[in-house]
């Protein structure tokens, strides 16, 4: 039982890194599903916009509030500009892009290939001498890749404007030296490493859940346990890469 209980776990991972290096040869395999990828690219996007949303602004708002208490006590509320636009882009958007996406998105693409699964659709699939890896999972990949890009410039924006609005009216700041500190810390690398980190993002959930819903077993409970889990890995996964990805890129921008 010992031994079962091991090489359980170490056999998933096998065969999810299998999956994974799968996808990425298939992804340069034509023929490429297009309708597939445009049609989960919305079905992504619709249930990650609103979310997002709800998200970024309260952790914006909560961040920019703290922070500015404290430039006030120093008398420095005139960069408040710049706390905001590198905690906005180097730390708020990637943290609600793991949020969304591990809780939304990939969780929405586990139900639905776990779905697919116990109704015997993937083997149906192999039968017709289709790769359910190249049909379903590449263009459900690249689609979450490309939501996740999206949803870190709608959190980078909407927590800038978000934080704007709440610094000048609220704590009274002034709005030009607001304007004018916000790219005092923050440039072209910081927003490069923000993107790629989203990128990655999209990528580790995108296919954790495609791996979870495509490995489903026990019927429509299993579907339900393989959501959980997605949220469990995914989670774990991307605060992992956040943490990697912020070292590297402060190295990087040293």
């Amino acid at each position: 039982m010992l031994r079962a209980t091991v090489t359980t776990p170490v056999r998933g991972v096998g065969e999810f890194f299998a999956m994974a290096l799968d996808t990425l040869v298939l992804t340069f395999k034509p023929p490429f599903a297009w309708r597939e990828f445009l049609l989960q690219a919305w079905f992504v996007a619709r249930v990650s916009v609103l979310p997002t949303l709800m998200l970024s602004i309260p952790f914006t708002v909560l961040s920019v509030f703290v922070f500015n208490i404290l430039l006030v006590e120093f008398g420095a509320a005139d960069f408040s500009g710049s706390g905001a636009a590198l905690g906005t882009v180097t730390q708020i958007g990637p943290i609600v892009t793991v949020l969304v996406v591990s809780g939304a998105g990939a969780t929405a693409m586990c139900a639905d290939l776990g779905a697919r699964t116990i109704r015997e659709e993937l083997d149906a699939l192999r039968v017709l001498g289709l790769n359910p890896v190249q049909a379903l999972v590449v263009p459900r990949v690249l689609a979450a890749t490309l939501v996740s890009l999206m949803l870190s410039v709608l959190v980078i924006i909407t927590g800038l404007v978000g934080g704007f609005f709440f610094s000048v009216f609220v704590q009274h700041v002034t709005a030009g030296a607001f304007a004018a500190g916000l790219t005092l810390l923050t440039g072209v690398p910081e927003l490069i490493i923000a993107f790629v980190k989203a990128a990655l993002f999209g990528l580790a959930a995108s296919l954790i859940a495609c791996y979870k819903g495509m490995s489903v077993a026990g019927g429509p409970a299993g579907v339900g346990n393989a959501v959980n889990e997605t949220v469990v890995f995914s989670f774990l996964a991307l605060f992992f890469i956040n943490v990697i990805a912020t070292a590297v890129g402060v190295k990087a921008t040293m």
